[in-house]
């Protein structure tokens, strides 16, 4: 492993870019008039993950870190509840659900021990 000199070094960061381009791609199948629903709302929950990781990496303190990490987790679960929603609704195939929720649980348990690590 490398020495981490940005947040783009940041393994957790790199796989949140991932699901933030998959959820762009997916999104543009999304019916039309979902323009500035839910795809509008999905996509900024995504973008959020990883802008809180790097804000909270600039931050400078532990404690801000852990703060904007725990903001990078409520986002994405906010994109999991989405991610959900666009599954019922039809506007996602099983198999794109799966992949970008098997993607979501991975960076789930990434910020979960990032924060447990920093916490205590």
């Amino acid at each position: 492993m490398g020495e981490i000199k940005s947040y783009r070094d940041l393994v957790v960061w790199q796989k949140s870019m991932a699901l933030v381009r998959e959820i762009y791609l997916v999104s543009r199948k999304f019916p039309k008039e979902e323009q500035f629903g839910l795809t509008q709302q999905i996509r900024r929950a995504a973008v959020s993950i990883p802008s809180n990781i790097a804000e909270g990496n600039g931050r400078g303190s532990f404690p801000d870190y852990v703060r904007f990490l725990q903001f990078s987790r409520g986002s994405l679960f906010e994109t999991q509840t989405q991610l959900e929603l666009c599954r019922d609704l039809g506007f996602l195939s099983i198999q794109d659900h799966q992949s970008l929720a098997a993607l979501s649980s991975e960076i789930e348990r990434m910020l979960n021990t990032i924060i447990s690590k920093f916490s205590g």
